[in-house]
């Protein structure tokens, strides 16, 4: 009875092992043959491989371009390293698509050169098996590409930005007059003029009101944002003078230093070039939903930029389907002219890109279809290619 019982309880574990192997293997022999491993590792070798090489060059044009501006600037060397270790990541994911359809057309080309993808066919093998090994690949590309986009570039950003700004573009420091915004719900704050480099303000008032009525009136001769703290929006205000009003009645209080939390920070005024490159994912929605609220029209390049971090990985897959669609079959230019017209798509891509967003950020467009309007076409572009390889 006993026997009976133990071999039910371990029938089901056993069942469910048997069904992950046998998932297992249906993935080896499915995804992960050796069919798929050989286009797998063609295609990731030949996009490091594109990538190592012109940006390589790209590195060694920048740096001769402004190795003056360096030297003129006293730009310290670890600060150089530091640039340039943050320089490589950033143009690598800004332009991999461009790198995938590189890779894809160059080693495509060669298989059909040497009638290696004759030889696949012949086998049995259609043209959407073909795809299959691409876009596991692809989609490999796709998330480290996100990940790397949405979270490790944009910290990397804040020094290059810094340095670039220190050292190669020399801009002087940045101040802003007259600002006043709403910090939260009926909270008002003002600053006369604030320094960007030190972020300091001077002759600051915060003004909050209850169904339309003033019932405080904070000012401060100056106002500093903590950098050190661990909190963020932390600033600290001196020579305060508080009005708190109660009817008709009014008190008056007098410090000389307070630390507060007041819901702004420095970049929401101070608009700099480029600035949505250094924020995370997380800190573009908050930066984004902070901005709406205050009533800010600044909002459409934050958004844009939002879009586009989930909108770059796809086409990755995209410009992989249109590479090997021009390049499967043996031409008798060789890979000339599939690379030709490959680089024309993909300049047309990039330019796309560069006009969507241009008239989201100075029309009505919404950013979302400025992210996606150059995935839409070339999608369509992608499919009419595919059926056109299917026959």
């Amino acid at each position: 009875m006993r026997s009976q019982e133990c071999s039910s309880s371990r029938q089901p574990h056993t069942s469910l092992t048997g069904k992950v192997k046998g998932w297992l293997r249906f993935v080896r022999r499915e995804l992960f043959s050796r069919f798929d491993r050989y286009i797998m590792l063609k295609f990731l070798g030949t996009y490091f491989f594109s990538i190592l090489l012109i940006i390589s060059i790209a590195v060694v044009f920048d740096f001769s371009e402004n190795s003056d501006k360096f030297t003129m600037n006293h730009a310290p060397f670890m600060g150089l390293v530091n640039y340039y270790m943050n320089f490589i990541p950033f143009y690598s994911n800004l332009f991999s698509a461009l790198f995938v359809f590189i890779a894809v057309i160059f080693f495509t080309s060669k298989l059909a050169e040497n009638s290696e993808i004759i030889a696949m066919m012949s086998t049995g093998i259609s043209f959407g098996r073909l795809l299959r090994p691409y876009m596991v690949a692809s989609a490999l590309l796709a998330a480290i590409s996100f990940y790397l986009g949405a979270e490790v570039i944009p910290r990397g950003s804040v020094k290059r930005l810094e340095f670039e700004m220190r050292y190669k573009s020399r801009r002087k420091p940045q101040v802003a007059e007259h600002i006043q915004l709403q910090v939260d719900t009926g909270v008002i704050a003002y600053i006369d003029h604030f320094d960007g480099q030190i972020k300091t303000g001077y002759r600051f008032s915060l003004d909050k009101f209850q169904n339309k009525s003033l019932v405080s009136h904070l000012t401060a001769q100056r106002i500093q944002y903590d950098t050190l703290a661990d909190e963020r929006f932390h600033w600290k205000l001196y020579d305060v003078k508080i009005r708190t009003l109660q009817g008709l009645r009014e008190e008056i209080t007098r410090k000389n230093y307070i630390d507060t939390l007041i819901y702004m920070e420095p970049r929401d005024f101070m608009a700099t070039e480029n600035q949505q490159q250094a924020l995370t994912n997380s800190q573009l929605l908050d930066y984004i939903e902070r901005q709406r609220l205050r009533g800010s029209g600044n909002v459409k390049v934050f958004q844009v930029e939002y879009h586009k971090r989930y909108a770059a990985p796809f086409a990755t897959f995209i410009l992989s389907a249109i590479g090997l669609c021009l390049s499967f079959r043996k031409r008798k230019g060789g890979m000339g002219g599939a690379l030709g017209v490959g680089l024309g798509l993909t300049a047309s891509y990039i330019l796309l890109q560069t006009i969507s967003s241009t008239f989201a950020v100075n029309s009505n467009w919404p950013p979302i279809l400025a992210a996606w309007m150059p995935n839409i076409l070339f999608a369509l572009i992608a499919f009419w290619l595919y059926r056109k390889a299917l026959r």
